[in-house]
């Protein structure tokens, strides 16, 4: 099993101390989220310099709201993210849910699975070398991944799910283990159906937060605000994570669905989880 670890966003500039930690454990991703009108770092930016600061690790966005983006330059960002890291760059993407994020770029949110749809099809396109359109060349660089960087989907409806089959490379999973089946399940039927060889990558994500009351107390306090324009951040607060002998058995729970790795997403920003995590896994 290959466990990651999901970046906390509280402290941009404690990012590096969390990644060089992690470069020497057993951590096979580090993954960060992305909204546009909130007061995490930007992923792309973030997720670079942890890329230099390190030589092993993977990076991974869990999940860049694409719509957002233009998607010119997001072929030139993550392309050149993928070379500067020698391959170590996941695109987890994905359509985002948040009005404001749409209206701070003057997009409809409406339309945003649709237009993600097109992004995919240019991404791809762009990211093999061809050009933008009349008149217009191809955008470099070339990733050096063959294709295009690995593209993991968030998300919970179907659409999501068989994009996954449609455009990319696996599925990332934001639920508890008794829900979790059936997303996984019904990624690999979509999988089938479109004739697709081998199998998806199934990557679940757990919230975590290992440590003293302190560091749990601040973890809860930062799910609470960033959920709290649903109806869901008491459920999701109540679904961390904090003792080692639970991590053990939710990570026991996700292999046994046939996860090939398990994303620890922390949201206090002490960087002695790494080690208390390590030490738990």
């Amino acid at each position: 099993m290959n466990i990651g670890l999901g970046l906390p966003i509280a402290d941009p500039a404690g990012l590096l101390t969390w990644a060089r930690r992690a470069d020497a454990g057993p951590f096979r991703t580090l993954g960060l989220l992305d909204r546009l009108v909130y007061s995490n770092p930007e992923p792309l930016v973030t997720l670079a310099a942890l890329a230099g600061a390190t030589s092993r690790v993977r990076v991974q966005t869990e999940v860049l709201i694409a719509p957002v983006y233009d998607t010119a330059m997001l072929a030139k960002q993550t392309a050149t993210l993928d070379r500067m890291s020698g391959g170590r760059f996941t695109l987890g993407i994905g359509v985002g849910g948040r009005a404001d994020d749409f209206l701070a770029v003057d997009r409809d949110l409406r339309g945003r699975g649709k237009r993600l749809d097109e992004q995919l099809v240019q991404l791809r396109c762009l990211w093999a070398g061809e050009p933008y359109g009349e008149g217009v060349g191809p955008i470099g660089p070339l990733p050096v991944t063959p294709g295009g960087p690995e593209l993991l989907f968030g998300g919970f409806a179907d659409a999501a799910l068989e994009r996954v089959a449609r455009f990319g490379d696996g599925f990332l999973g934001a639920l508890p283990p008794q829900y979790q089946d059936r997303m996984f399940r019904k990624v690999e039927q979509f999988w089938r159906e479109h004739g697709r060889d081998g199998a998806p990558r199934l990557v679940a994500q757990v919230n975590v937060a290992l440590g003293p009351d302190a560091v749990i107390e601040q973890a809860r306090s930062n799910i609470l605000e960033y959920y709290a324009f649903t109806d869901r951040a008491e459920y999701m607060v109540d679904g961390m994570v904090t003792t080692p002998v639970r991590l053990r058995e939710v990570i026991a729970a996700h292999t046994a669905l046939g996860a090939d790795e398990v994303m620890l997403y922390c949201w206090a920003p002490d960087p002695d989880q790494v080690d208390r995590i390590a030490d738990t896994v």
